[in-house]
Formats: structure tokens, C-alpha cells, sequence
């Protein structure tokens, strides 16, 4: 991801896991692991890459479109931004198997909003062309993150700090207003907001600066101008570690206090960058539940399963990581049918509940991963397509309830 904001993201995602977890390196016809499918004819190469298992696995030839196998349950999404669509591997991979494209950066305002009244929709267009050309449908990423805002949002005099409120609330509500109505039909959902909750148990909203400015009334604004923009968009709300109680708890708060407030809310997202080991089949459930009992839709936004499960000094200050793992080595074998039996296991769990209209892996393919350069630069192949754009192991285990990793 640009900047350095996806490691931020990790850094606090980690954090979050529980004192005493060792916090997993990573902050979308048929049915979930268990249901059948139709082949495709579309193929891709067979050849083999590091990232599959050593095991034999099926002619990827007759791999079934993800989009396909999961009609009636969910869409099938991935993110990617302009230069992925245009590589080979990945756009294969969009065309046969995507029902969702989340761009990964060029949508947020970091991109988008070069300055006040003044925009660069040129990237997230390219992005926007390609899914209609493909009959994929576009989730929206995202209208407001502590992480990628302009510096101009918030420039002025603040002596005044009611003047100066007004005139960064005119900022914030011209700016969604402009760039929702530019994808207006083009958008099935936005994360209006992303990340607002508070990673410390003492605190329920995240400080940013958004909040130390107006308070949590912030993500009112937001979600009641893109509203106001397209009465038709599914607006969510998206944070991450939702698997952890206490993080889920803080998160659930910020959620009830928006329907009290009757903000129009629709659903809310879930990131799950998880590990091999953490969390379990049931956590993530209980997320999805807790979610369903206020009335809204799931989305799963950000899903990939990394290799490693590392203590959260990893992540503050990239000591204490796991060696990285040796392509082709038997512990790089051994980890992928893990992962294969954990992609298995959440996907069981998404097509198990009608609340889930969404999911969607962070990443088209293993050549392409945030998850390889940070907390520190590693073998990570956490998709479900090795770096060839070929199934792995993890694909196969989700479509095919008899295949053994």
C-alpha cells in the first residue's frame, strides 16, 4: 500500500490480539468450503511457482470461478489498484474469479483530494473502467481515514476553534459530496469510515486528529453527506482486530452510538488480516454475530492469512520477528496446508451466514502483498493464488471440501 500507512495499520492491528497472544503478522451456485461447484472453462498456466505446496494439486485448468461457486452466498472481492489490473497474473485472476474490486489506495482522499475543491480521479477511474468492463462490481475505500488525509483539511487558524470547525466540517462534507457523486452508480458500498476505534481499552475512539477537532460527531458528518450524495450506496463503517473481544467491544460502542444517533449506517466491515493459528473459526463468528444483532450487513474487507505469528515487538519496533521461511522448504509446505485448513475454516464460516454479502482478500496474488515487506521483508505468500496467478492449496480447500492440503 502507498505511503506508510498500511504499516500503521498493522502496527495497532497487532496490539489488539490480547495480552499474552502472540499476534498474527497480518493489519471476501455453492457455499463455504463444504458446497459444490461447476468447473470454468477459463484456465490459467499450469505451471507450478514457490508458493504452491509440494503436494499434487488439481489441473488449475479446472479451478471453478470463485464468483460462480459463491453466487447466492456472497461476492467474491479482491483489491487492486491500476497496475494490477494491468498485470497479467492478476487481471486473469479478475476477470475469471472477481464479483467485487476494492481499490487498494487510489480512492482514498490521500489519492483523490489534491487539494480543497480540486481532485485526481484519474487512478480510481482506471479501476472503476475496468469492472464495469468486466461486470465486476466496485466496493468504495475509503471517504475518511485518520491515515490518509490531506494536509489541507485541516489547515487554518485555530484561535477560533468554532470558526475553525466549521470551515474543515465545509471541507469534509464538500469533499465526500464531490467524490461520492462522481462514482454515483458506479459504487454498490463506501467504507465512509475507516478505522475509528480506539486500539487502547481505555479509550473507545481512536485520537486522531478528526476527533481531537470534533469529537466522535465526525463519523456522523461523513456517513449523513455521502447519504445526502447517493441516497442508493451501502455505507459502512470498517476497522480491524473485530476477532479480539475488547477491540470488538470498543468497535460494537462506536457502531450502537451511530444507530442512537439514527446516522444511516448499513453495515460494517471486518478486516481479518489473520494468521494460520490465530484467530479461531469461532472468534471470527462471534464477530459476525454481534454485528448481525444490530440489524446490519457483514462485509469482510481486508482478508489475507499470513505465514508468521509474531509478538507485537514485531510490529512496534521490528525486533523479536520470525526468521523468514525458505521458499520451496518444508516449513513453507507444512505452512501452506495450514493456511489451507484456515481459509477453509473462515470461509465455511462466511457462506454459513446470510449476513454476509462480502468478502474480499487484500490482494489478488501472491506476487503482490503488503504482507512481504512489512513488519519486515519476508517470504509471504498469504492469498489464494501463488505468485503465477495459479491456485493454491488455500483455493482449493475452500471449493473443494474433499481436497486434501
Amino acid at each position: 500500500m502507498t505511503q506508510t500507512t498500511a504499516q500503521n495499520r498493522r502496527r495497532f492491528l497487532m496490539g489488539a490480539a490480547g495480552a499474552g497472544a502472540m499476534l498474527a503478522t497480518a493489519a471476501c451456485g455453492g457455499g463455504g468450503g463444504g458446497g459444490g461447484s461447476s468447473s470454468s472453462s477459463s484456465s490459467s498456466s499450469s505451471s507450478s511457482s514457490s508458493s504452491s505446496s509440494a503436494g499434487s494439486l488439481p489441473d488449475p485448468a479446472t479451478a471453478p470461478a470463485l464468483k460462480t461457486f459463491f453466487n447466492g452466498k456472497f461476492k467474491v472481492g479482491f483489491t487492486a489498484d491500476p497496475a494490477w489490473i494491468n498485470d497479467a497474473p492478476s487481471q486473469a485472476i479478475l476477470i475469471k474469479h472477481a464479483g467485487s474490486i476494492t481499490a487498494e489506495n487510489v480512492m482514498k482522499a490521500q489519492t483523490i483530494g489534491t487539494s480543497a475543491g480540486v481532485y485526481n480521479y484519474g487512478p480510481a477511474d482506471q479501476v472503476v473502467n475496468f469492472a464495469q468492463a468486466n461486470n465486476i462490481a466496485v466496493r468504495g475505500h475509503a471517504l475518511v481515514w485518520h491515515s490518509s488525509t490531506p494536509a489541507w483539511f485541516f489547515a487554518g487558524d485555530r484561535s477560533d476553534m468554532t470558526a475553525f470547525r466549521a470551515i474543515v466540517r465545509q471541507r469534509l462534507e464538500t469533499y465526500i459530496t464531490d467524490v461520492v457523486t462522481h462514482f454515483k452508480g458506479k459504487i454498490y458500498a463506501w467504507d465512509v469510515v475507516n478505522e475509528p476505534t480506539s486500539d487502547d481499552a481505555g479509550s473507545t475512539y481512536r485520537n486522531s486528529e478528526w476527533y481531537q477537532i470534533f469529537g466522535d460527531s465526525y463519523l456522523d458528518i461523513a456517513f449523513r453527506a455521502a447519504r445526502a450524495a447517493d441516497p442508493d450506496v451501502e455505507l459502512f463503517i470498517n476497522d480491524y482486530s473485530t476477532e479480539d473481544p475488547g477491540k470488538r467491544a470498543r468497535y460494537m460502542t462506536v457502531i450502537q452510538t451511530l444507530l442512537d444517533r439514527g446516522v444511516p449506517i448499513d453495515g460494517v466491515g471486518h478486516q481479518f488480516h489473520i494468521s494460520t493459528t490465530y484467530p479461531s473459526a469461532a472468534q471470527v463468528e462471534q464477530a459476525l454475530i454481534e454485528v448481525e444483532a444490530k440489524g446490519l450487513i457483514n462485509h469482510v474487507t481486508e482478508l489475507d492469512i499470513s505465514f508468521y505469528t509474531d509478538p507485537g515487538s514485531c510490529f512496534a519496533n521490528q525486533t523479536g520477528c520470525v526468521t523468514g521461511l525458505a521458499a520451496g522448504s518444508a516449513a513453507v509446505t507444512t505452512t501452506l496446508r495450514a493456511q489451507a485448513l484456515q481459509y477453509r475454516a473462515m470461509y465455511n464460516v462466511f457462506a454459513a451466514r446470510a449476513s454476509v454479502e462480502s468478502v474480499t482478500t487484500w490482494g489478488v496474488a501472491d506476487n503482490h502483498t503488503w504482507l512481504s515487506t512489512f513488519p519486515i521483508t519476508r517470504l509471504n505468500l498469504p492469498l489464494l493464488f501463488d505468485t503465477a496467478g495459479n491456485p493454491k492449496s488455500a483455493f482449493w480447500a475452500v471449493v473443494d471440501p474433499a481436497f486434501v492440503p
